[in-house]
């Protein structure tokens, strides 16, 4: 026998799993499972402004259809020859707002493709101690707070007292100060965490008209 005909053979064989609703259920139900547990890990870890429920029901979604693809292609050489080169022409152009979300979505992947391949035991371990690892690095103090614009219109009597509160902050800088008349529109970049409440504090401050919050993208300048 030629060293073709052994690759031949041997590629013959690793495709020659037959395809049954009981090897699918099993490996999307251990998908579910598995994303079902990174949604809660990110649930407990995230940091961001806006918590999205559409990205959570995505990290889902990923899981299981990844884990149906890689159980659909390991029977079928031909089939996973030509999902490849399917796959190869497509482009995602949704933009990823924070830089976590990504690692979730790779994460995701990875739990569907050990899923789908049947290595359950090695999918629910690995997870497992991923998501504990990752807590433990945010309760370590990894996590840094979010950094935030705060924008801020009020007369000259209360700009102290916002000034002097802002100032109590672990990081805060002025990034622009408008004075038109008795009035006053201030822009300070702050670090903030979770629990923070700066804008309620700011507006119960007498003579303060609007107190506005944005995400703030670029780096700490300090």
């Amino acid at each position: 026998m030629s060293a073709l005909d052994l690759i031949r053979r041997s590629v013959i064989e690793e495709f020659s799993t037959s395809l049954n609703f009981g090897s699918i259920f099993l490996s999307l139900v251990t998908a579910f499972i598995i994303s079902l547990y990174i949604v809660f890990i990110y649930k407990k870890t995230f940091a961001g402004v806006h918590f999205s429920k559409q990205f959570t029901m995505m990290v889902i979604l990923v899981a299981m259809v990844t884990a149906l693809i890689i159980r659909t292609i390991s029977s079928n050489l031909a089939l996973s020859l030509g999902l490849v080169g399917a796959l190869s022409i497509v482009r995602f152009r949704t933009a990823v707002k924070e830089p976590i979300d990504t690692a979730f979505i790779f994460w995701a992947v990875s739990a569907g493709i050990m899923s789908g391949v049947g290595v359950y035991t090695v999918a629910l371990l690995s997870s497992v101690a991923l998501g504990g690892l990752f807590v433990l690095s945010t309760l370590l103090g990894f996590k840094q707070p979010q950094h935030y614009l705060l924008l801020i219109k009020c007369d000259m009597r209360a700009y102290e007292a916002i000034h002097r509160a802002i100032g109590k902050l672990k990081k805060s800088k002025l990034r622009s100060k408008q004075i038109i008349g008795s009035k006053v529109d201030v822009t300070y970049e702050v670090a903030i965490g979770q629990k923070d409440d700066i804008t309620h504090t700011l507006a119960k401050v007498e003579g303060v008209e609007s107190v506005s919050i944005i995400t703030y993208k670029d780096e700490f300048g300090l």
